[in-house]
Protein backbone atom coordinates (compact mmCIF):
# COMPACT_ATOMS: atom_id res chain seq x y z
CA UNK A 1 0.00 0.00 0.00
CA UNK A 2 2.65 2.58 0.98
CA UNK A 3 4.49 1.57 -2.28
CA UNK A 4 1.43 2.45 -4.14
CA UNK A 5 1.27 5.45 -2.36
CA UNK A 6 4.49 6.59 -3.01
CA UNK A 7 3.98 5.58 -6.84
CA UNK A 8 1.44 7.57 -7.42
CA UNK A 9 2.96 10.71 -5.88
CA UNK A 10 5.77 10.28 -8.35
CA UNK A 11 3.24 9.86 -11.33
CA UNK A 12 1.37 13.18 -9.64
CA UNK A 13 4.89 14.91 -9.31
CA UNK A 14 5.91 14.08 -12.53
CA UNK A 15 2.76 14.78 -14.21
CA UNK A 16 2.78 18.11 -12.97
CA UNK A 17 6.30 18.78 -13.88
CA UNK A 18 4.93 18.07 -17.45
CA UNK A 19 2.54 20.40 -17.22
CA UNK A 20 4.85 22.79 -15.99
CA UNK A 21 6.84 22.44 -18.88
CA UNK A 22 3.82 22.17 -21.28
CA UNK A 23 2.65 25.90 -19.92
CA UNK A 24 6.22 27.43 -20.31
CA UNK A 25 7.04 25.87 -24.34
CA UNK A 26 2.95 26.44 -24.95
CA UNK A 27 2.07 29.18 -27.40
CA UNK A 28 1.22 32.68 -26.09
CA UNK A 29 -1.96 34.38 -26.93
CA UNK A 30 -2.79 35.28 -30.67
CA UNK A 31 -2.04 38.87 -31.51
CA UNK A 32 -3.94 40.69 -33.93
CA UNK A 33 -1.92 43.90 -33.37
CA UNK A 34 1.91 44.21 -32.29
CA UNK A 35 2.26 45.36 -28.88
CA UNK A 36 5.30 47.87 -27.16
CA UNK A 37 6.23 46.26 -23.97
CA UNK A 38 8.14 48.49 -21.59
CA UNK A 39 10.11 47.79 -18.57
CA UNK A 40 10.59 50.34 -15.98
CA UNK A 41 14.13 50.38 -14.23
CA UNK A 42 13.67 48.23 -10.61
CA UNK A 43 10.45 46.89 -11.51
CA UNK A 44 9.74 43.61 -9.98
CA UNK A 45 9.76 41.00 -12.18
CA UNK A 46 5.75 39.39 -10.52
CA UNK A 47 4.33 42.74 -11.74
CA UNK A 48 6.42 42.61 -15.33
CA UNK A 49 4.58 39.51 -15.80
CA UNK A 50 1.26 40.84 -14.72
CA UNK A 51 1.58 43.55 -17.31
CA UNK A 52 2.23 41.56 -19.99
CA UNK A 53 -1.05 39.01 -19.18
CA UNK A 54 -2.80 42.31 -18.90
CA UNK A 55 -1.87 42.99 -22.48
CA UNK A 56 -2.67 39.96 -23.41
CA UNK A 57 1.01 38.85 -24.09
CA UNK A 58 1.40 36.49 -21.82
CA UNK A 59 -1.60 33.94 -20.34
CA UNK A 60 -0.18 32.07 -17.16
CA UNK A 61 2.03 35.14 -15.19
CA UNK A 62 2.62 32.80 -11.99
CA UNK A 63 4.28 29.92 -14.46
CA UNK A 64 6.82 32.36 -15.93
CA UNK A 65 7.77 33.95 -12.48
CA UNK A 66 8.05 30.67 -11.13
CA UNK A 67 10.63 29.44 -13.71
CA UNK A 68 12.15 33.02 -13.69
CA UNK A 69 13.00 32.42 -10.13
CA UNK A 70 14.27 28.96 -10.24
CA UNK A 71 16.33 29.77 -12.95
CA UNK A 72 17.62 33.13 -11.38
CA UNK A 73 16.67 34.85 -15.23
CA UNK A 74 14.20 37.22 -13.24
CA UNK A 75 17.47 39.32 -12.60
CA UNK A 76 18.72 39.51 -16.18
CA UNK A 77 15.65 41.02 -17.87
CA UNK A 78 16.53 44.43 -19.26
CA UNK A 79 14.69 47.59 -18.98
CA UNK A 80 13.69 49.39 -21.96
CA UNK A 81 11.01 49.00 -24.80
CA UNK A 82 10.41 45.46 -26.30
CA UNK A 83 8.40 44.99 -29.30
CA UNK A 84 5.84 41.96 -29.54
CA UNK A 85 4.92 41.53 -32.93
CA UNK A 86 4.23 37.36 -32.68
CA UNK A 87 2.50 34.90 -30.11
CA UNK A 88 5.41 34.03 -27.53
CA UNK A 89 5.62 31.00 -24.91
CA UNK A 90 6.63 31.69 -21.60
CA UNK A 91 10.05 30.60 -22.53
CA UNK A 92 10.19 32.53 -25.61
CA UNK A 93 8.95 36.02 -23.80
CA UNK A 94 11.39 35.29 -21.27
CA UNK A 95 14.18 34.77 -24.00
CA UNK A 96 13.44 38.38 -25.49
CA UNK A 97 13.38 40.11 -21.96
CA UNK A 98 16.68 38.93 -21.14
CA UNK A 99 17.85 40.13 -24.74
CA UNK A 100 18.41 43.21 -25.52
CA UNK A 101 15.38 45.56 -25.66
CA UNK A 102 14.81 47.38 -29.08
CA UNK A 103 17.04 50.80 -30.49
CA UNK A 104 15.15 53.83 -29.38
CA UNK A 105 15.17 56.67 -31.40
CA UNK A 106 15.58 60.57 -30.44
CA UNK A 107 13.21 62.62 -30.94
CA UNK A 108 12.87 66.36 -30.19
CA UNK A 109 10.29 68.42 -30.44
CA UNK A 110 11.27 72.34 -30.49
CA UNK A 111 9.30 74.92 -28.72
CA UNK A 112 6.60 76.67 -30.86
CA UNK A 113 5.73 74.47 -33.10
CA UNK A 114 2.06 73.71 -34.42
CA UNK A 115 0.27 70.26 -34.07
CA UNK A 116 0.56 69.86 -37.62
CA UNK A 117 4.51 70.76 -37.67
CA UNK A 118 4.46 67.95 -34.85
CA UNK A 119 3.05 65.61 -36.80
CA UNK A 120 5.27 66.34 -40.45
CA UNK A 121 8.36 65.78 -37.70
CA UNK A 122 6.66 62.87 -36.61
CA UNK A 123 6.52 61.42 -39.89
CA UNK A 124 9.57 62.27 -41.28
CA UNK A 125 11.05 60.90 -38.66
CA UNK A 126 9.42 57.43 -39.37
CA UNK A 127 7.20 57.17 -36.68
CA UNK A 128 4.02 56.67 -39.03
CA UNK A 129 2.38 58.29 -41.64
CA UNK A 130 1.01 62.27 -41.22
CA UNK A 131 -2.37 60.43 -41.59
CA UNK A 132 -2.52 58.15 -39.05
CA UNK A 133 -1.51 61.03 -36.50
CA UNK A 134 -4.00 63.37 -37.70
CA UNK A 135 -6.66 61.03 -37.63
CA UNK A 136 -6.28 60.66 -33.69
CA UNK A 137 -5.74 63.91 -33.22
CA UNK A 138 -9.33 64.50 -34.40
CA UNK A 139 -10.79 61.43 -32.88
CA UNK A 140 -13.25 62.87 -30.14
CA UNK A 141 -12.83 59.68 -28.45
CA UNK A 142 -9.06 59.46 -27.88
CA UNK A 143 -8.99 63.62 -27.36
CA UNK A 144 -11.31 63.06 -24.37
CA UNK A 145 -9.67 60.14 -22.92
CA UNK A 146 -6.45 62.86 -22.07
CA UNK A 147 -9.18 65.49 -21.31
CA UNK A 148 -7.81 67.22 -24.30
CA UNK A 149 -10.23 70.16 -25.23
CA UNK A 150 -12.25 69.10 -28.14
CA UNK A 151 -11.10 71.83 -30.28
CA UNK A 152 -8.28 69.28 -30.79
CA UNK A 153 -4.53 68.94 -28.99
CA UNK A 154 -2.63 72.10 -30.08
CA UNK A 155 -0.79 72.97 -27.34
CA UNK A 156 -0.63 69.95 -25.48
CA UNK A 157 1.68 68.02 -27.36
CA UNK A 158 4.48 69.29 -24.79
CA UNK A 159 8.11 70.30 -26.60
CA UNK A 160 10.98 67.87 -25.23
CA UNK A 161 13.28 65.30 -26.37
CA UNK A 162 11.67 62.03 -26.29
CA UNK A 163 12.87 58.71 -27.25
CA UNK A 164 10.69 55.87 -28.87
CA UNK A 165 11.29 52.54 -31.13
CA UNK A 166 10.43 53.12 -34.59
CA UNK A 167 7.69 50.88 -34.37
CA UNK A 168 6.34 52.41 -31.15
CA UNK A 169 2.17 52.83 -32.15
CA UNK A 170 1.36 56.59 -33.05
CA UNK A 171 -1.34 56.37 -30.18
CA UNK A 172 1.34 55.96 -27.56
CA UNK A 173 3.81 58.62 -28.71
CA UNK A 174 0.61 61.30 -28.49
CA UNK A 175 -0.31 60.24 -25.35
CA UNK A 176 3.80 60.23 -23.78
CA UNK A 177 3.66 64.03 -24.96
CA UNK A 178 0.31 64.99 -23.84
CA UNK A 179 1.64 63.03 -20.66
CA UNK A 180 4.33 64.66 -20.50
CA UNK A 181 2.60 68.38 -20.77
CA UNK A 182 0.64 67.01 -17.33
CA UNK A 183 3.69 66.48 -15.48
CA UNK A 184 4.95 70.25 -16.42
CA UNK A 185 1.48 71.96 -16.18
CA UNK A 186 0.64 70.53 -12.59
CA UNK A 187 -0.86 71.53 -9.55
CA UNK A 188 1.43 74.30 -9.10
CA UNK A 189 0.74 76.15 -12.27
CA UNK A 190 -3.11 75.50 -12.34
CA UNK A 191 -3.04 77.43 -9.13
CA UNK A 192 -1.38 80.22 -10.85
CA UNK A 193 -3.59 80.14 -13.92
CA UNK A 194 -6.30 80.16 -11.23
CA UNK A 195 -5.10 83.50 -9.82
CA UNK A 196 -4.52 84.98 -12.82
CA UNK A 197 -8.43 84.52 -13.36
CA UNK A 198 -7.29 81.55 -16.25
CA UNK A 199 -8.71 77.84 -17.08
CA UNK A 200 -5.49 75.83 -18.07
CA UNK A 201 -6.76 76.39 -22.28
CA UNK A 202 -6.82 80.04 -21.36
CA UNK A 203 -3.52 79.65 -19.68
CA UNK A 204 -1.66 77.47 -22.22
CA UNK A 205 -2.89 79.63 -25.01
CA UNK A 206 -1.37 83.06 -23.49
CA UNK A 207 1.55 80.92 -23.04
CA UNK A 208 1.54 79.76 -26.85
CA UNK A 209 1.28 83.76 -27.97
CA UNK A 210 4.50 84.31 -25.91
CA UNK A 211 6.19 81.02 -26.96
CA UNK A 212 5.50 82.98 -30.61
CA UNK A 213 6.34 86.22 -29.82
CA UNK A 214 10.02 86.16 -28.24
CA UNK A 215 12.30 83.98 -28.02
CA UNK A 216 14.37 85.98 -25.80
CA UNK A 217 13.87 84.33 -21.94
CA UNK A 218 14.44 87.60 -20.56
CA UNK A 219 11.38 89.23 -22.55
CA UNK A 220 8.52 86.43 -21.64
CA UNK A 221 7.23 88.41 -18.43
CA UNK A 222 7.35 91.11 -19.92
CA UNK A 223 5.32 89.77 -23.17
CA UNK A 224 2.73 88.15 -20.41
CA UNK A 225 2.41 91.20 -18.98
CA UNK A 226 1.39 93.06 -21.79
CA UNK A 227 -1.10 90.88 -22.86
CA UNK A 228 -2.68 90.44 -19.27
CA UNK A 229 -2.89 94.18 -18.88
CA UNK A 230 -4.37 94.18 -22.10
CA UNK A 231 -7.39 91.73 -21.26
CA UNK A 232 -7.83 93.18 -18.52
CA UNK A 233 -8.60 96.74 -19.61
CA UNK A 234 -10.71 94.77 -22.55
CA UNK A 235 -8.31 95.82 -25.26
CA UNK A 236 -7.31 93.57 -28.18
CA UNK A 237 -4.27 91.88 -28.04
CA UNK A 238 -2.85 92.49 -31.86
CA UNK A 239 -0.70 89.94 -31.67
CA UNK A 240 0.97 89.19 -35.17
CA UNK A 241 1.14 85.37 -35.04
CA UNK A 242 -2.21 85.15 -34.39
CA UNK A 243 -2.53 86.05 -37.63
CA UNK A 244 -0.36 84.24 -39.35
CA UNK A 245 -1.54 80.81 -37.33
CA UNK A 246 -3.84 78.90 -39.77
CA UNK A 247 -2.33 79.94 -42.91
CA UNK A 248 -2.09 77.82 -45.92
CA UNK A 249 1.07 79.01 -46.87
CA UNK A 250 4.31 79.49 -45.09
CA UNK A 251 4.86 83.36 -46.03
CA UNK A 252 5.12 85.49 -43.01
CA UNK A 253 4.55 88.77 -44.47
CA UNK A 254 1.36 90.76 -43.28
CA UNK A 255 -0.33 93.01 -44.95
CA UNK A 256 -2.69 95.53 -43.69
CA UNK A 257 -5.44 93.54 -45.19
CA UNK A 258 -4.57 90.68 -43.52
CA UNK A 259 -4.89 92.58 -39.91
CA UNK A 260 -8.14 93.66 -41.06
CA UNK A 261 -9.02 89.32 -42.10
CA UNK A 262 -11.57 88.44 -39.62
CA UNK A 263 -10.58 85.43 -38.83
CA UNK A 264 -11.39 83.15 -35.22
CA UNK A 265 -7.81 83.81 -34.13
CA UNK A 266 -7.06 87.38 -35.66
CA UNK A 267 -6.20 89.48 -32.59
CA UNK A 268 -6.66 92.72 -34.37
CA UNK A 269 -10.37 91.79 -35.25
CA UNK A 270 -11.68 89.54 -32.03
CA UNK A 271 -11.32 90.64 -28.55
CA UNK A 272 -9.99 88.11 -25.60
CA UNK A 273 -7.20 85.23 -26.23
CA UNK A 274 -7.63 82.99 -29.57
CA UNK A 275 -10.52 80.27 -29.34
CA UNK A 276 -7.45 77.88 -28.60
CA UNK A 277 -3.57 78.06 -28.26
CA UNK A 278 -2.00 78.52 -31.60
CA UNK A 279 1.61 76.44 -31.10
CA UNK A 280 3.06 74.13 -28.47
CA UNK A 281 4.76 76.10 -25.76
CA UNK A 282 7.28 74.94 -23.85
CA UNK A 283 7.55 75.21 -19.71
CA UNK A 284 9.35 78.74 -20.02
CA UNK A 285 6.56 80.24 -21.57
CA UNK A 286 4.13 78.56 -19.70
CA UNK A 287 5.97 79.48 -16.18
CA UNK A 288 5.89 83.23 -17.62
CA UNK A 289 2.56 83.27 -18.77
CA UNK A 290 1.76 82.68 -15.08
CA UNK A 291 3.98 84.87 -13.56
CA UNK A 292 3.81 88.04 -15.41
CA UNK A 293 6.61 91.39 -14.64
CA UNK A 294 4.97 93.37 -12.17
CA UNK A 295 4.52 96.37 -14.86
CA UNK A 296 1.67 98.72 -16.69
CA UNK A 297 3.20 97.86 -20.65
CA UNK A 298 0.64 98.08 -22.84
CA UNK A 299 2.78 98.04 -26.00
CA UNK A 300 5.68 96.50 -27.60
CA UNK A 301 7.29 96.84 -30.89
CA UNK A 302 10.18 95.25 -32.86
CA UNK A 303 13.69 96.34 -32.93
CA UNK A 304 14.67 94.24 -35.45
CA UNK A 305 17.02 92.72 -33.68
CA UNK A 306 15.16 90.09 -31.92
CA UNK A 307 14.56 92.54 -28.70
CA UNK A 308 11.64 94.74 -28.30
CA UNK A 309 10.68 98.12 -26.87
CA UNK A 310 8.06 98.17 -24.34
CA UNK A 311 5.70 101.09 -23.75
CA UNK A 312 3.30 102.16 -21.27
CA UNK A 313 1.53 105.10 -23.41
CA UNK A 314 0.38 105.19 -26.88
CA UNK A 315 1.93 108.13 -27.44
CA UNK A 316 5.12 106.57 -26.94
CA UNK A 317 4.46 103.79 -28.45
CA UNK A 318 4.35 105.26 -31.68
CA UNK A 319 7.17 106.96 -31.32
CA UNK A 320 9.22 103.52 -31.00
CA UNK A 321 7.29 102.34 -34.11
CA UNK A 322 8.16 105.41 -35.95
CA UNK A 323 11.92 105.37 -34.56
CA UNK A 324 12.59 101.68 -35.74
CA UNK A 325 10.77 102.05 -39.20
CA UNK A 326 12.74 104.61 -39.92
CA UNK A 327 15.68 102.76 -39.02
CA UNK A 328 14.86 99.42 -40.81
CA UNK A 329 12.51 101.32 -43.51
CA UNK A 330 9.76 98.35 -42.89
CA UNK A 331 6.85 97.39 -40.86
CA UNK A 332 8.00 95.98 -37.15
CA UNK A 333 6.16 92.35 -37.35
CA UNK A 334 5.46 92.48 -33.85
CA UNK A 335 3.78 95.60 -31.89
CA UNK A 336 0.48 95.49 -30.46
Amino acid sequence: MIRLLAAGAVLAAAGAVVAFVLLLRAPGPPRPTPVTVTLEEGERFADVAEDLRRQGVLRHPLALVVWARLTRQDRAVHWGEYWITTPLSPLELLARLTGPPDPVHQLTVAEGLTVRQVVQLLAASGFGAEESFLCLLEDPTFLASEDLPPAGAEGYLFPDTYQFPLATPQERILRTMVHRFREIFGPSLARRAGAQGLTEEQAVTLASLVEEETARPEERRLVAAVFLNRLHRGMPLQSDPTVLYGRADASRTITRADLARPTPYNTYTISGLPPTPIANPGKDALEAALDPAPVDYLYFVARGDGSHEFSTTLAAHHAAVVRYQRAHHQRPERSP
